[in-house]
């Protein structure tokens, strides 16, 4: 699907509106791995096919960063998307993740330093993929709580089948996991978050009477326009921002 989404919490930075566009594939038949493999595939298409079809707009945007026009990013924003395009994803676990940080944090080059089960922050987002990995990278296997009760519990107890993709100079890209199809397991979780049965009942019974392993995530639109144009604020990039 495609369509206008709304965001519940108070995220007022220059990534986020109250009201975006996202692009949300749901896979049938899909794991994680399938998941973060359509994810890679969407992002490198889209961004090669920008380079291939409109070269002049892309010439432009990339003469405003690299003069570092106010608004823009610094930097050549051409070569950055070139280099994504051309680029094999990182793909680490979350708890990697948090010893590449930590590990950073001990030797003085990152002051935000997270503990295991928090989430990270944008900063440590940024510093993964600028500073250790130097490039795009999907994270994967969060804790189970800080994610969604849908999302499949893995065998450990402690994490679920959950990723997100971060870019460079960016932070989070796309957010998605692979469904929890194991109707016990589910309700299991909904009733240690204390959700209602009752109300989410439409959905139990979509594993109640069969179903088949599926994934999915949601990519921001507007923040893929922010990232491909160089502009730094999404409400350069919205044509009636709502924040």
């Amino acid at each position: 699907t495609f369509g206008p989404t709304f965001r519940a919490e108070a995220s007022h930075t220059s990534r986020h509106l109250a009201e975006f566009w996202m692009v949300e594939p749901e896979m049938a038949f899909a794991d994680l791995t399938d998941d973060m493999d359509c994810a890679e595939a969407m992002l490198k298409h889209v961004l090669s096919d920008l380079i291939e079809t409109l070269p002049a707009d892309l010439a432009f945007l990339d003469s405003a960063c690299i003069k570092g026009l106010a608004g823009f990013s610094k930097g050549p924003l051409l070569q950055r998307l070139q280099d994504i395009a051309a680029s094999n994803f990182t793909r680490v676990s979350y708890t990697e993740a948090v010893e590449a940080l930590q590990e950073a944090g001990a030797r003085g080059a990152l002051e935000e330093v997270p503990k295991w089960g928090d989430d990270l922050s944008t900063v440590q987002e940024r510093f993964l993929c600028d500073q250790v990995y130097k490039g795009p990278v999907m994270v994967h296997d969060y804790p189970k709580d800080i994610k969604a009760f849908y999302m499949r519990q893995n065998d450990d107890g402690k994490t679920v089948a959950a990723m997100d993709v971060l870019f460079p100079n960016c932070g989070e890209m796309v957010g998605g996991s692979q469904r929890e199809e194991r109707l016990e397991v589910l309700e299991a979780r909904m009733a240690a978050m204390g959700l209602d049965r009752a109300t989410l009942a439409w959905y139990t019974d979509l594993r109640r009477f069969g179903g088949v392993p599926t994934a999915g995530f949601g990519l921001g639109f507007d923040r893929l326009v922010l990232f491909a144009t160089g502009l730094e604020n999404i409400r350069d990039v919205s044509a009636y921002p709502c924040y």
